[in-house]
């Protein structure tokens, strides 16, 4: 596969997200956005185009410069995609939504806590919500990567959550979860106070997750 056919799936693939993400219940509207990385920059949606029109050559190049190209202006939330591509080299895809139970979680200025051993999977014993700021500002990409130091997704405050991933798969996958989790640490508090995992065990659970879902021959 040449460059141009790596770049073409690439454009196609964040379509696609953002159009399983709508139509999956995990974002609505033009809220969401998703991105790449791409070369020595990313690609990510642009800003207000319904993902039902939206084409492959409306994806916005961009460099790590915050610099991009064409005709379309990219998300409006762009510095918090850089800003991951940036600081943490394992990020190849970003994926941002405004889903309904992190959001409402978010609204409380909540984190997830260990009330379930799956928080584990974005990386750390909590899923934190980071500090409020207006959105698309270098204010809340800043409390975006410290609410990220050690995990791999976190709730924005008063707006929805954000999730990285090695492919745009996982990514997805992974916001996937957060909404899932928040949905349940919601219902559980709903029926009371959950009784949260300890630190000991959390710790054991984040180790065998380094290794969860990996497969290896059987010898």
């Amino acid at each position: 596969m040449n460059s141009q056919d790596g770049e073409a799936d690439q454009r196609a693939s964040l379509i696609e997200t953002c159009l399983r993400m709508n139509a999956e219940g995990l974002n609505q509207g033009t809220s969401g956005n998703v991105s790449v990385r791409h070369g020595n920059g990313m690609l990510i949606t642009p800003s207000g185009v319904p993902y039902t029109s939206m084409r492959p050559d409306m994806i916005v190049p961009m460099s790590l410069d915050g610099d991009w190209s064409g005709d379309m202006k990219p998300s409006s939330e762009w510095r918090m995609h850089l800003d991951i591509y940036r600081t943490r080299a394992e990020a190849e895809a970003v994926v941002h939504v405004h889903s309904t139970y992190a959001t409402a979680l978010s609204c409380l200025r909540r984190s997830i806590p260990a009330f379930h051993y799956m928080v584990g999977v974005a990386g750390g014993a909590d899923i934190r919500c980071a500090d409020y700021a207006t959105f698309g500002t270098a204010e809340l990409s800043e409390a975006m990567i410290e609410a990220l130091d050690g995990r791999r997704a976190c709730l924005l405050a008063n707006h929805g959550q954000i999730a990285f991933g090695t492919s745009v798969e996982r990514a997805y996958g992974l916001a996937v979860e957060v909404e899932t989790l928040a949905r349940q640490y919601a219902a559980a508090c709903s029926l009371g106070e959950p009784v949260l995992i300890d630190g000991a065990e959390m710790q054991r659970i984040l180790e065998l997750f380094k290794t969860y879902g990996i497969q290896k021959p059987r010898s």
